[in-house]
């Protein structure tokens, strides 16, 4: 019997237990950095959801609104706080990515449409506007804590303590069935 046939064919099987578990491990390890990377995806995706604020500023008498209230402050259609002083609501810009859950919950309508209605809200309203369009969270936060009767809507992690943060509907934003909370 030939030994040396036997050692090369046992040799062979070596090699290619060696190059299949060898594959399988680079498997497992792709399967991991794969499953790593879709964590991270979807945790990212949890953090992009928000919850919106209601601010005032804290001359302001309010600590609660109705939805259906806030609507109209959203709309330019109330134009005074309920002691009568004059109330404006400052918002960012409706074309703005941070505005899509404003625009679905509140408005109900597109950005362009939102647009338009901020113009006609504002007309012949040259001294005292309806509504103020900012740029950016800190500016609406900022134009709301230095304008007596302002109004406006943030995200919740843009807030400081120079503002009020409203209720809506009884609730406070991050509390369960807050109706501003971001998906």
């Amino acid at each position: 019997m030939d030994f040396s046939a036997l050692s090369d064919r046992a040799a062979s099987g070596r090699i290619k237990r060696y190059s299949f578990h060898r594959s399988m491990r680079g498997l497992v390890l792709r399967r991991g950095v794969l499953a790593f990377w879709l964590a991270v995806l979807s945790g990212a995706s949890v953090a992009a959801a928000k919850d919106i604020a209601v601010v005032s500023n804290k001359g302001n008498t309010a600590n609660s609104i109705s939805m259906p209230d806030l609507v109209k402050i959203c709309k330019g259609q109330t134009n005074r706080w309920p002691d009568g002083k004059p109330l404006t609501f400052i918002t960012r810009d409706p074309s703005s990515p941070e505005m899509k859950l404003v625009l679905e919950k509140i408005y109900g309508m597109p950005k362009e449409e939102v647009a338009t209605l901020i113009t006609a809200a504002n007309h012949g309203r040259a001294n005292h506007p309806a509504i103020m369009v900012v740029t950016s969270d800190e500016d609406l936060v900022n134009k709301v804590e230095n304008m007596p009767g302002a109004v406006g809507l943030v995200d919740v992690y843009s807030i400081n303590g120079g503002v009020t943060v409203i209720k809506i509907s009884g609730k406070l934003p991050l509390e369960p069935g807050y109706p501003l909370h971001g998906n």
